[in-house]
């Protein structure tokens, strides 16, 4: 099986200088890796929804939903690309570009997110969901199995989420109830002023992850 890294050097010169693009290089926005990375991110989804609704049968939808935020964030992306190693390769690409910023773009995790996206998805029309699956999987196979058994951070994963559409993520507490020495915390978590979960816990931490961990499950639709 061809790694992600061995698909790409087949790439074809034209389709491999847009995935490793900035928009900021170009004149017209559609030349840069944007519009690749619009396609790589369903892509992703879709091999990753795939891989975890077959690897494990018993999660409910929840859970599965819970999984795939994780790998597909833009956290785990950026850990991705680092690992394959794209941000040389966008700086080797931006020798010849007049651009100040060459370095902390190529260092900006969005962006090395961004270009992960760009590369599955440049890869997927070039050679086809069949051949590139396997690769995409295991280049987030850790990221998988840490989702899948470690505590995820949900108030992190919601962060990821809601970042790609520029909004914020706001937590109150609304609600402290019991003796100081036992304490229950009721959290709620608002997202372009609407209130989209609310949590409760012996710990404010606590109550806001729980709040987090129901805003992600009326969010799942958009992962």
């Amino acid at each position: 099986m061809a790694t992600i890294a061995e698909l790409a050097e087949e790439l074809e010169p034209e389709i491999s200088r847009q995935v490793f693009t900035h928009s900021s290089w170009v004149t017209e926005r559609t030349l840069s890796y944007e519009r690749l990375e619009f396609l790589g991110d369903s892509v992703l989804g879709l091999c990753i929804s795939t891989d975890i609704y077959r690897r494990y049968p018993d999660y409910n939808e929840g859970e599965l939903a819970k999984v795939r935020a994780y790998v597909v964030s833009r956290y785990t992306c950026a850990k991705v690309g680092a690992a394959l190693g794209l941000a040389e390769k966008l700086s080797e690409s931006a020798e010849e570009a007049e651009a100040a910023n060459i370095a902390s773009l190529a260092n900006n995790a969005n962006v090395l997110a961004a270009v992960v996206e760009a590369l599955i998805g440049a890869l997927y029309l070039q050679f086809g969901l069949g051949r590139i699956v396997d690769a995409v999987i295991a280049a987030f196979d850790e990221h998988i199995a840490y989702a899948a058994s470690e505590h995820v951070d949900y108030k992190t994963v919601l962060q990821e989420h809601v970042a790609k559409t520029g909004q914020e993520v706001a937590y109150e507490v609304i609600k402290v109830e019991g003796p100081p020495h036992e304490r229950t915390f009721t959290s709620q978590v608002i997202i372009a002023g609407k209130i989209l979960g609310q949590g409760t816990g012996r710990t404010k931490k606590v109550s806001q992850q729980d709040a987090a961990k129901e805003a992600l499950g009326r969010l799942k639709g958009s992962f």
